[in-house]
């Protein structure tokens, strides 16, 4: 951009010409005034990186290096994608749009780190600078209005409309900042990578913008002077093309002759820069009228003033059509000029009047070559401006046929779907019709049972209330012939035990009968919260009856066993004793429910995988465990006179005391072998059912055949064994430690959480195991003869206490909760205390008749004196006592 200010001669006279400066403005952006704070040089970019790059680039080129800083303006869409369509923000739902600018903002930032990298890549560490509003160029002045921007450089157009004649601004946007920014802004307007305008801020901050073409003139590669003065004089050009000039020219040559004349320069730099100016400014005169001009005499010209010249040459290259207003001022002031002239003499007037017509006929050809040469230049510039609107027109245009033909090809696809969805929907709709009317019938027949039905209902409910008054009745009359019974029994038990009269053949009551109203309050009307176990038969509680702690098992309506199961098992617990079978206490027929001893520690299976964080048992404990359930199933495969196979074992079914001692439970499905011979005569004994028990302890020869044996228990404790070995799961163990045994890997089978096995007994303990898990039922080896021999060595030598008493020779010594804690001997009449031990009657009742209120074997306060008789471990003494 030019600027242009008047510099005064320094010998001003009368018919002389006063030069003029014309700074010209180049491409350094260095601030024009010194005095100001320095600030960093803001380039206004846009959110396409291509279309800005180049004006980043000439501002870093140009910046004198200032700090550069990247500013930009964010205007959140109006219109949201969705769905392949665009729709307004205010039809939307908050989230969606507030989602869409949140992505929007996401790549703004990116946009300016792009930018940021490219000033890097140059050498420049820039900034930038942003801010979000509805409208561009509003925002550009916001900035500049916050952050007191004093230098600025953005964009004039867009880089497709640029070419070298380029003069003016042709973004709406740079001609609203242009004109609407404050004073003290100094903005130059650039178009790819070229200075097309520059806007000087005023001195005073008053002024507005000073502005000049120049600027474009020159070339990007060649770095051009700060400043240029131009003034009017010599002009180097031979081939002149303005009238005017010429005219000026010849006027010039007469002038000097004569000694007097009404241009006048001191040196040859004088009118280079106003020549350059003006050559641009007219049409071509041709070389016959520059000589007639050359002939007139420039004494009429004399008399014009220098101001009226400064004024009009001043005003004329300011002004945006200088060209035309400088050739209409000069002919204006060379008429006036001569008409005002005197003349010195005839030869003179005569000299004057020739060329003064000549003068007047050039002057009036000039003005007329020039407002045509102006009005070709304007219908010039209106044509290009049309046809670049008519082409933006045109894109636009095929952009939105383009847009709006593949919104149509969507529409008519989803037009498809639409209508096939309505084609199943009118048919799903059919079927629904069909199927509600259906469903009307139904529902009107419902209606008339409904109807019949609650009459019935009115029936059964008066039935039921009859009922349930005669089964109350019935409950109190038994539980008082309970009472008498108990009464009748103890009395009876005390007239035997003081007659010392005893009957081998006659098997006494050896389990207590419950109440339900008694199970329901013991187990708080079967709160989930006390619910300890699920199985087969049904749900198991934790409940306090009659002083003791004990587990309640809960036949449920629709379990797979029933009244035989309940039955059968009452019938096996209540006859048996042993240390490691689970002691039965009671039963309630009313509801098939048994009432066992509590075991703490829950059962095998819990505790090898750890269930609740409970820690794990170590090898010398399953060692224990195997001798134990080694000794039970002994005892029941030598049970007399029948022999009783269990049928159903697995880990989930031998329980754990609080001392960690097996015992086996859940005698449902066992089998009783009657009606056959001893194992003396090598005969087989089994019982042919349906199969029944978990599928991976069952023995395979009994799944085929139906027939069960002792051998079938045999198969079941060899997968238990392999279990305590390896911790892994019963499915597929017997390949895997038979693998392991053959390939020397044993020990990377051996469960880690029992500890370091040692590696001898583990290898016998599975080979036992394999043993015992033999397909062929009768190369299984003898619990007694073969298992139970080495099992026994192997407890012996990790130093855990025989706590049964079974050795080659039988139960030898008395289990030690056969002994009471306080006599130190075998009880006779075992009583139950507050505290849950197990005493001999006489011996409590002396304890607490000495005045003792505390348990013998805790020294805590007892809650009461109250004894309940221990029947089932009075039943198991004296079966111990008679056989041995």
């Amino acid at each position: 951009m030019a600027v242009v200010s008047p510099v005064p001669a320094t010998t001003p006279r009368m018919g002389s010409v006063r030069s003029l400066s014309v700074d010209v403005g180049g491409e350094n952006l260095e601030e024009p005034n010194p005095g100001v704070v320095d600030q960093p040089i803001y380039v206004a970019v846009s959110k396409e990186v291509k279309e800005s790059k180049l004006n980043l680039i000439w501002t870093i080129q140009n910046s004198g290096g200032k700090r550069i800083c990247i500013l930009y303006v964010h205007v959140p869409a109006t219109m949201i994608p969705l769905l392949g369509g665009r729709f307004p923000a205010s039809a939307l739902k908050e989230e969606q749009v507030q989602t869409y600018w949140e992505q929007e903002r996401q790549g703004m930032h990116r946009t300016l780190d792009e930018y940021l990298r490219s000033c890097l890549r140059m050498g420049v560490r820039a900034e930038k600078l942003h801010i979000e509003m509805d409208s561009i160029e509003k925002g550009i002045l916001e900035l500049v209005s916050q952050h007191g921007i004093r230098k600025l450089v953005m964009g004039a157009a867009s880089d497709k409309l640029y070419n070298r004649k380029m003069m003016d601004l042709k973004s709406k946007k740079a001609i609203y900042v242009c004109k609407k920014a404050p004073a003290s802004c100094h903005i130059q307007f650039v178009c790819k990578g070229h200075l097309i305008h520059t806007r000087d801020r005023s001195l005073d901050e008053g002024n507005s913008e000073v502005a000049s073409p120049l600027g474009h003139q020159v070339p990007n590669s060649v770095k051009p002077l700060r400043s240029q003065s131009i003034t009017l004089g010599q002009n180097r050009q031979t081939n002149l093309t303005n009238p005017a000039i010429d005219l000026l020219r010849r006027v010039r040559s007469a002038n000097d002759g004569h000694g007097t004349g009404f241009l006048a320069a001191s040196s040859p730099e004088e009118t280079e820069g106003f020549s350059t100016q003006l050559d641009r400014m007219g049409a071509e005169v041709s070389s016959d009228e520059s000589d007639r001009f050359s002939r007139m005499s420039p004494s009429g010209l004399s008399t014009c003033s220098d101001s009226a010249v400064e004024l009009a040459l001043t005003s004329s290259l300011i002004t945006e059509s200088s060209e035309h207003a400088l050739e209409l001022t000069l002919s204006r002031l060379i008429r006036e000029d001569l008409h005002h002239s005197s003349p010195r003499s005839t030869l003179d007037d005569e000299m004057n009047v020739t060329m003064y017509g000549q003068l007047q006929q050039a002057i009036a050809e000039a003005e007329n070559a020039a407002e045509n040469a102006y009005q070709e230049t304007v219908r010039r510039r209106k044509a290009e401006k049309d046809a670049f609107e008519a082409i933006r027109k045109a894109k636009a245009s095929e952009s939105l046929y383009t847009e709006e033909l593949n919104r149509r090809k969507v529409a008519e696809e989803e037009l498809k779907k639409e209508k096939k969805e309505l084609e199943n929907m009118k048919g799903q709709r059919d079927e629904i019709k069909e199927e509600l009317h259906l469903a009307l019938e139904k529902k009107a027949s419902l209606e008339n049972q409904i109807a019949s039905s609650e009459l019935i209902i009115k029936e059964l409910e008066q039935k039921i209330v009859s009922a349930v008054d005669l089964l109350q009745s019935y409950k109190n009359e038994r539980d008082e012939l309970q009472m008498q019974r108990d009464n009748a029994l103890r009395e009876a038990e005390e007239l035997r035990k003081k007659q010392g009269e005893a009957s081998c053949n006659h098997v006494p009551q050896l389990f207590s009968e419950f109440s339900f109203s008694e199970i329901k309050d013991a187990t708080g009307n079967f709160n989930p919260s006390v619910k300890i176990g699920e199985g087969g038969y049904g749900s198991i509680y934790k409940g306090i009856l009659r002083h003791t702690e004990v587990a309640i098992k809960m036949l449920h309506s629709n379990s797979m066993q029933g009244p035989l199961e309940f039955q059968q098992e009452v019938d096996v617990l209540s006859k048996l004793r042993h240390p490691n079978l689970i002691t039965l206490i009671g039963a309630c027929p009313e509801s098939w429910t048994l009432v066992y001893e509590y075991l703490p520690n829950g059962s095998l299976e819990d505790r090898l995988v750890c269930k609740d964080n409970t820690p794990p048992l170590s090898w010398q404990t399953r060692i224990r465990i195997s001798a134990e359930l080694c000794s039970a199933l002994i005892f029941l495969h030598s049970s007399k006179p029948h022999s009783i196979v269990h049928g159903d074992l697995k880990p989930s079914n031998i329980l754990l005391d609080a001392n960690l001692i097996s015992k086996l439970s859940d005698f449902g499905i066992c089998r009783i072998l009657s009606n056959c011979e001893g194992s003396s005569n090598n005969t087989t004994q089994f019982w042919r059912t349906d199969p029944k028990g978990t599928f991976v302890y069952m023995d395979p020869e009994f799944l085929a055949s139906g027939e069960l044996t002792p051998k079938s228990d045999v198969y079941s404790f060899g997968i238990i064994l392999l279990r305590l070995l390896s911790g892994r799961p019963a499915l597929g163990i017997t390949k895997e430690v038979k693998y392991a045994l053959d390939t020397g890997k044993l020990k990377s089978l051996l469960d880690p959480l029992a500890g370091d096995w040692p590696f001898v007994q583990a290898e016998q303990l599975a080979r036992l195991a394999l043993r015992c898990c033999d397909m062929n039922r009768k190369s299984r080896p003898d619990l007694y003869s073969d298992v139970w021999r080495i099992l026994d060595a192997m407890r012996a030598s990790s130093g855990v206490t025989n706590s049964f008493g079974l050795s080659s020779e039988g139960l030898l010594q008395p289990p030690s909760y056969f002994i009471c804690p306080i006599f130190q001997e075998v009880m006779r009449d075992p009583h139950v205390a507050a505290d849950g031990f197990t005493y001999e009657a006489e011996a409590i009742r002396g304890w607490l008749d000495g005045g003792h209120d505390n348990s013998p074997m805790t020294n805590s306060k007892l809650a009461h004196h109250n004894l309940v008789p221990n029947r089932a471990l009075r039943s198991a003494i004296q079966d111990w006592i008679q056989n041995h």
